[in-house]
This record gives C-alpha cells, structure tokens and sequence, in this order.
C-alpha cells in the first residue's frame, strides 16, 4: 500500500464471519492513552511541539513495528476510593468523558497518567497540588513502578502510600475510538494530550517496545503517507489533529474543542466489494474483494498492547 496503514489480513474474513454469525462481538474493555508533547529547543527544524512515541517491537503478531502512544486498560481498583486530586472536579470530567459517574472518570484518568508513567517513566503527580515529582529515579521508585505494571499494585493505592496528588489538570482529553466489533480484543479508548513536566525525562519503559522518539506531528504524517512510518487510524488521525499547535500549552488549550464522539469503525458491502470505514475518517476506508476466505474463530491475533491485567502496553495500538 502507499502509506504506512497496518492492515491485518485476518480482518475480511472476520467482517464476513461477524455478518453471518459465526463470530460474535466481545464487549470493549475502558482504556487510555497519551500523546505526550514537548516543545523543541529555538531553532529547531520546523515549529510546533514533539509527541513521544514508541515502536513496537518488530517481533510482536500484533502491529509489530507499528509506531504508538503509551497506553493501557483501566483497572478497576481505581474506582474503589477518591484519590488526591487537582484540577477539573471528577464531574466535570466525567461530563467530559461521556461516564455515568466520578469514580469511572477517576479510573480512566489514573489508567491515563498510570500508563505514562509505566511505560514513558512520566509522572503527572506531586506532592502538592501546584507541583509535580521531579524525579522518579531510584530503586524505590522502580520498585514501584514495577508493581503497577505487574497489577501488584493500583495506581490509586500507589498515590494514597507516596502521599502524592493527582494533576488531571495538566491533561487534555483529545479523542476516543472504539476497537472494531470483529477484532477479538477490543478497547473503549480515550486519548488524552499532556505536556512533559519540568524536570522529568521520558525512557523507554516498555518491554513490548524496541525503540521510542520524539517527532513532530506533521513529521510522523509525513512520513505516514511516504510510507515510512507504521501506523493504525486512530495514531494518523490524532496526529493530524496535533499538528497544527505552535507549542504544548496551545495543544492543551485545544484539548477542550476537540470531539469525544467515539470512533468505531464500520464494514458493509458494496457489490462484490467489501467496504471497511471509520465514519468522520475517510483517508482510511478500504475497499477489500469479497472473495470467502476461510474464518477460524481460534488463533486470531489479538492486540496484545493493551489488557490492564496481563500488564502488557500500548492499549492505543490495539484500538484500530
């Protein structure tokens, strides 16, 4: 193809098994994602801020080689009690988010700044609620770190032992997009913007990623569309939106104008052509032949980026 659109092959026969009922959808799991930003030092080539990303590694079944934000499933032992909080009240932001209630909100937010600070060592919290953590090095800190990843431990209980304040003010919620309904794991994610902190570092955390950058959004696009850069929809389509920011703060700013309306891809036929589309999208629609191709409804690859309980990354990537 002439960009880097993952298109997983598995998917025409999929679309035809769900059609017919020989497959049947699985409810989506709540997750969250992070476009990280930066603003780069006077002089560098181009304006607007740099986005953190991360390749996963080449060798994974899923999207390997494709290139993504940090992310993760919501755990729900972050619904269990009121954390330490700064910024927009848990109804605003539930309001925001389109939940039923403050303690889903709260839930998605910690899965939001938890998988950023997994997989990216980034932790938007601090001991106040005006400061953030300025350093997350250290034994201690791993250790802990660690155990979030390994579901040892709840973000919500992480903050309550280290006495820290959750900074919901310091992200934007950007967009939301659903898994397909043929894919066999499948996610609700929301994608929220946030600036780096003063002081803080991104590394690669991730086991399941073989590298990380910082690039501009309209150097990712860029070389999306020459076919350079590995990518699923909802990663072109939020950069695209990003591009046109000068700097951090003005993205987050932009944040509140942007639309939740969750994404979710749609699949119908036209002729002898099956059409794969992602309404409000369409650089993304396929035109696949309809020729039956055989559906095995075991083995399927499914986007191991994502489940909160296994501990693995990158819920983003599996929310094509």
């Amino acid at each position: 193809m002439s960009n880097g659109q993952w298109y997983p092959p598995e998917w025409p026969a999929r679309i035809r098994a769900l059609a017919s009922g020989e497959l049947a959808a699985v409810t989506p799991r709540r997750a969250a994602t992070v476009m990280l930003l930066r603003d780069e030092p006077s002089g560098a080539e181009g304006p607007g801020p740099a986005v953190h990303m991360l390749r996963r590694r080449t060798s994974m079944a899923f999207a390997g080689g494709a290139y993504a934000y940090p992310g993760g499933g919501v755990d729900p032992r972050d619904d269990d009690h009121l954390v330490e909080w700064a910024g927009p009240s848990l109804e605003t932001w539930a309001e925001r988010l389109g939940v039923d209630t403050v303690t889903e909100a709260q839930a998605i937010i910690c899965a939001a700044v938890r998988e950023t600070y997994e997989e990216a060592g980034v932790l938007l919290a601090g001991p106040t609620p005006g400061t953030v953590v300025s350093d997350t090095t250290g034994a201690g800190w791993e250790a802990d770190r660690e155990a979030l990843v390994a579901r040892e431990l709840s973000f919500a209980g992480f903050l309550d032992r280290r006495g820290l304040v959750l900074r919901s003010d310091l992200l934007g919620a950007w967009a939301r997009w659903i898994t397909p309904a043929f894919e066999p794991r499948r996610y609700d994610t929301w994608f929220f913007v946030a600036a780096l902190p003063e002081g803080q570092r991104t590394r690669n955390a991730s086991t399941e990623a073989d590298r990380t950058v910082w690039i501009r959004p309209v150097d990712a696009t860029d070389r999306y569309d020459r076919g350079e850069l590995l990518m699923m929809p909802p990663t072109v389509a939020t950069l695209r939106a990003l591009s046109p920011y000068g700097t951090a703060a003005e993205a987050l700013e932009g944040a509140d104008s942007q639309d939740l309306a969750p994404v979710l891809a749609e699949a119908r036929m036209e002729g002898e052509e099956l059409v794969l589309s992602w309404p409000g999208h369409d650089e993304f629609t396929k035109h696949v032949p309809s020729a039956p191709a055989a559906f095995t409804p075991t083995a399927a690859p499914g986007p191991a980026p994502a489940p909160a309980d296994d501990g693995s990354s990158g819920t983003e990537g599996g929310t094509v």
